[in-house]
């Protein structure tokens, strides 16, 4: 389970520094943010599934579709929310126990 955690959290570092490579790009940039902020906020929900991705989601395509604020590694902060400060496990298999009588 770590090692997929880690694996998440190297993937929203990717994700990050594709997002903010765009600011490098003179007067082309801000055009490439029309394409990444939508596909950035489908990578979002697909690694946040739930309410939480959902909402993640919406946040990353307007961070990425607004100037200016693509310096705020959405990604990252996404995984030290649900990793790190709410220290949610990753998906463990419930157990469900059934009484017979």
């Amino acid at each position: 389970m770590k090692l997929f955690k880690n694996k998440l959290f190297a993937k929203g570092l990717v994700y990050d520094l594709v997002g903010m490579a765009t600011v490098a790009i003179p007067f082309v940039g801000p055009f490439l943010d029309l394409l990444w902020a939508p596909y950035a906020a489908k990578k979002m929900r697909d690694m946040y599934p739930g309410r939480k991705g959902k909402l993640a989601s919406v946040l990353v395509f307007i961070e990425e579709i607004l100037p200016g604020t693509d310096i705020i590694p959405t990604f990252t902060l996404m995984y030290l929310y649900t990793y790190v400060w709410k220290k949610e496990p990753m998906m463990q298999p419930q157990v469900i126990e059934v009484e017979s009588y």
